[in-house]
């Protein structure tokens, strides 16, 4: 498939997990792809690598500019940096609500600003937000976390109704609990991790993890020029998990 054919598109976060699944997937689909990371110095050909900091607007600024200078023009912006939290309301201070809100949420803002000045030169501009299902569901201890994917999940509603009238989409992907290195990260430190998995595998109607490939699908449907029609919408990869009430296994 090579709906991407010609296209350039720039994805933040994307060295590792879905930001770096989704780059793939759409160079294998025709498109010319930059990342923007923090530390993209694992990102190799054909990917395009730059480093930024979306919490910084002057790193922002810096990275969107030379990789739109690199890659000739900006079709796609797929907005996937972000950073997780746990707790309840009562578990971070307000340097830690600051901090997160200001990655997963005004990164998003940073990124798009610099690149839709790009994106109103494209024939087919998309941007695709990644949120999460915790914008939909409340979900245990991840107070701060659901706070700023409802931020995303709004935002995105918002973006899609100012820039429908110049012919740029604005969708999110709603993501259940993926198998990503920072969910990794969250089994290695739980006291057991065998057993924390099971849960959050449990979790899902499906019984498993999302996997990255799942999730870079799903960009890749709202962000492609096919789905032109497609704008203003959240689109769940989660395993069944915001809209599926199972009766238990064997009633």
């Amino acid at each position: 498939m090579n709906d991407f054919e010609g296209l350039t598109a720039l994805v933040t976060g994307g060295a590792s997990g879905i930001g770096r699944a989704t780059a793939e997937l759409l160079a294998e689909r025709g498109a010319t792809v930059a990342v923007l990371d923090l530390d993209p110095t694992g990102v190799g050909k054909p990917l395009l690598a730059h480093r930024a900091d979306v919490g910084d607007d002057a790193s922002v600024r810096a990275a969107v500019a030379a990789a739109v200078a690199e890659l000739g023009g900006l079709d796609v912006l797929v907005n996937n940096a972000g950073i997780g939290a746990q707790g309840t309301v009562e578990d971070n201070d307000d340097a830690e609500w600051h901090r997160v809100l200001n990655v997963n949420v005004v990164g998003m803002v940073r990124t798009a600003r610099a690149a839709l000045p790009h994106l109103r030169a494209s024939a087919h501009p998309a941007i695709v937000n990644t949120c999460s299902v915790a914008a939909t569901a409340g979900l245990p201890r991840r107070a701060l976390y659901s706070a700023t994917k409802g931020a995303v999940h709004s935002l995105t509603l918002a973006m899609a109704a100012d820039h429908v009238r110049e012919g740029i989409r604005v969708n999110c992907v709603n993501p259940g609990t993926a198998d990503t290195p920072w969910v990794g990260r969250l089994l290695d430190a739980a006291d057991d991790p065998a057993a924390e998995r099971a849960a959050l595998e449990a979790r899902q109607p499906s019984g498993r993890l999302v996997t990255a490939a799942e999730v870079a699908g799903a960009i890749a449907y709202l962000a492609s020029p096919l789905s032109g029609a497609t704008t203003g919408t959240a689109l769940a990869v989660d395993g069944g998990m915001q809209g599926l009430r199972l009766r238990p296994a064997g009633s």
